[in-house]
């Protein structure tokens, strides 16, 4: 079997030793290659060179961005793609506790190096976002409006380092002023009249939609990998709708309900629109600003060895 391992070396929980270690766990069981990303887009475009190479196997070991480059890299290729494993080596690691992969890069190249032997894994559906001009696949979720105003917050704040604090502190900074004011959205799905007035939209392709640290927050707790997209929107972000859906979201039936939530689950296309320009965020990597996406769910798209 032939492998490419693609390591973001500035993933919060990556290192030298680890990388090594991983690397020479990987060779005795295949030949591979080893790719450190050195700039944005770097893990897309040497996923995208393996998978037109023919390699079989291509490994993404950093956080949730890289895991997401590298399977946009695998699908933009062209058909087959390659096998997708994952090692986690970033602060939340979503799309890799979503699918039951231990949270620890030791542990989680022992699961890898058991599904390699033992030909075991598994086919996941994902979601796409289209624009007039692009698209992207996700993982796990996208979103429009806070999310990505609080994926943006970050990016400027943060330099390796991340965590649970200061997403908390993004949520609160870009709730109190956001950047975009409070965006009207019209959320159009299949077989439903549109819906006018959203303030956000949340859109998860699994459940949980993320993670506090060890604590799973839940917005469509019936999405699977295996049916169509989840919809989470709110239709006011006055405090007492929002302190409510927070709390739904980190209970632990995570069951979402209220006259100010639309939520829909397995649904096949979401179509969101705004007068204004806001922002679009694609597994916690903003993307810009759009006025109009289009969600769409990908059945059976991608093989994981787990």
């Amino acid at each position: 079997m032939r492998a490419v391992l693609v390591v973001n070396p500035q993933a919060t929980a990556t290192t030298a030793a680890g990388r090594d270690v991983l690397a020479h766990a990987l060779a005795s069981e295949v030949k591979l290659d080893v790719i450190e990303t050195d700039y944005r887009g770097h893990a897309m475009k040497a996923a995208r060179k393996a998978a037109e190479e023919g390699v079989d196997l291509v490994v993404a070991h950093g956080g949730d961005g890289t895991v997401n480059e590298v399977v946009n890299g695998l699908l933009t290729a062209g058909s087959p793609a390659p096998m997708l494993g994952v090692v986690p080596g970033g602060s939340a690691n979503v799309f890799a506790r979503a699918l039951g992969l231990p949270r620890d890069p030791v542990e989680a190249t022992g699961v890898l190096l058991t599904a390699i032997e033992s030909g075991r894994s598994r086919t996941v559906g994902l979601g796409r976002v289209s624009w007039h001009d692009g698209s992207r696949f996700f993982t796990f979720n996208a979103g429009v409006g806070w999310d990505a105003d609080v994926v943006a917050w970050v990016d400027r704040k943060r330099g390796k380092q991340t965590s649970p604090y200061l997403y908390a502190r993004a949520a609160l900074a870009c709730y109190m002023k956001p950047s975009h004011g409070q965006p009207q959205l019209q959320i159009e799905i299949p077989g439903e009249q549109p819906h006018q007035g959203g303030r956000l939209a949340f859109v998860s392709n699994t459940d949980p939609w993320t993670y506090l640290g060890n604590r799973p927050v839940h917005l469509n707790s019936e999405c699977t990998f295996d049916g169509g997209l989840g919809l989470y929107s709110l239709s006011t972000l006055r405090l007492p709708t929002v302190l409510r859906a927070l709390r739904q979201a980190v209970s632990k039936r995570g069951n979402q309900r209220g006259g100010k939530v639309l939520r829909r689950d397995d649904v096949g296309l979401i179509r969101v629109t705004a007068e204004e320009p806001v922002r679009l965020q694609v597994d916690g990597d903003l993307v810009g600003e759009r006025t109009n996406v289009e969600f769409t769910s990908v059945p059976r798209a991608l093989v994981v060895a787990l």
